[in-house]
């Protein structure tokens, strides 16, 4: 009897696990298929980008330790708190995702703030407006996270593969990135103004002293990210001091994240070694960086088009902005809305349609939009 009841919970746990990591099942299997045309050799250590590993992984452990004090749950409370109508708490909601994204990752911010924003609408009777909030806090996160090297994974590896000199990278996501603040700006001021009380609790302070440390933990993965010293000191350094204060943060760290990057460099490398493939891309790439990066986002998603791209272009310019802006679109342009769609499912009315059309409909508007600027910045 207890095994026919347990069947169902763990089928429905090992889908929930599949669907969740939908990029990683299929950087994988690409990764596999492609081993069968490139057989291992000695020239596979040479796919793997140790430094982008690195660094992602610092930062993704020093925004664990952060999390567990609830830094972020007490700095967005703190805000959300005080706004007093419905237009105002979603702007806030959206621009707290915006910001968090350009320091914790794209994911990491939607994975933070999505369950705040589900909580303050419930607490105030808004729900009507959850599919809107959760596309808008997608969006925010999607393009916040553009403008520093550690914003988005994609940026990290392409900051760190083309060696790209740190004020230039801001030059080059300074424009797309304003662009995408009053576009996001705008369209949350359609929401109506409605006068609400929202009834959330007092945000516990977290330590004091933890919060100090790791901050100087994060300001270590933000010099390792910029190269102000070998990678490996970094990652040691944080993971040393991670480990001795709060051992559960190491646990809690995406390394599927890591892994996916992993089997994305086997793929991209196999990929490049392919004579057919690589004489079909490096025609198509060199014509427009731009608008084959974004289209290759809309299919295979921007992590692992970054990776693939790179060896076929050294106009990493556009490629850089092509990455970033090709996370709009459809659901599976970036793991951010990924995770996004799940949340809404586990959250939202059960109306995935009507959340997924009002997504589609902001997306690629705003990826219309912004393409055609690009285009402008580079042909004018």
């Amino acid at each position: 009897m207890y095994v026919h009841h347990a069947r169902p919970i763990i089928l429905m746990r090992v889908k929930k696990f599949v669907l969740k990591n939908m990029v990683l099942w299929f950087a994988l299997v690409a990764a596999a298929v492609t081993c069968f045309f490139v057989p291992f050799d000695k020239e596979y250590i040479g796919y793997f980008d140790f430094g982008t590993l690195g660094c992602l992984f610092c930062t993704l452990l020093v925004v664990c330790a952060f999390r567990n004090i609830k830094i972020f749950e007490f700095l967005a409370g703190s805000i959300v708190k005080h706004i007093g109508n419905i237009r105002y708490a979603i702007l806030a909601l959206v621009m707290i995702t915006y910001a968090a994204s350009m320091v914790l990752a794209n994911d990491m911010a939607l994975v933070t703030f999505l369950p705040l924003g589900y909580f303050v609408l419930k607490s105030c009777n808004q729900q009507k407006h959850m599919a809107f909030t959760f596309v808008m806090q997608n969006v925010a996160a999607n393009l916040g996270g553009m403008l520093t090297p550690f914003g988005n994974p994609q940026n990290l590896y392409l900051y760190s593969y083309y060696n790209i000199p740190t004020g230039e990278f801001f030059e080059i996501m300074s424009v797309p990135f304003a662009v995408a603040f009053v576009l996001i700006v705008a369209t949350c001021f359609f929401v109506k103004k409605e006068k609400l009380t929202i009834a959330v609790p007092a945000p516990e302070r977290p330590s004091v002293w933890r919060t100090a440390v790791y901050g100087v933990l994060f300001v270590v993965s933000v010099c390792t990210v910029f190269r102000l010293f070998p990678y490996y000191w970094g990652v040691l350094a944080v993971f040393v001091s991670v480990l001795i204060l709060d051992p559960k943060a190491v646990l809690k760290v995406d390394y599927l994240l890591l892994l996916t990057f992993c089997a994305f460099f086997v793929f991209s490398g196999n990929m490049a070694r392919i004579p057919v493939i690589q004489s079909l891309l490096s025609a198509v790439v060199g014509k427009s960086p731009l608008l084959v990066g974004t289209l290759s986002c809309q299919i295979i998603s921007n992590v692992p088009s970054s990776v693939l791209l790179s060896h076929f272009t050294t106009d990493y310019r556009n490629l850089l902005v092509a990455v970033n802006i090709g996370g709009l679109g459809t659901p599976i342009a970036s793991l951010a809305s990924l995770i996004t769609l799940n949340s809404y499912r586990n959250f939202g009315d059960g109306k995935v349609g009507k959340y997924v059309g009002l997504f589609s409909l902001v997306n690629f508007s705003y990826l219309i939009v912004l393409v055609a600027v690009q285009l402008m910045l580079t042909y004018l």
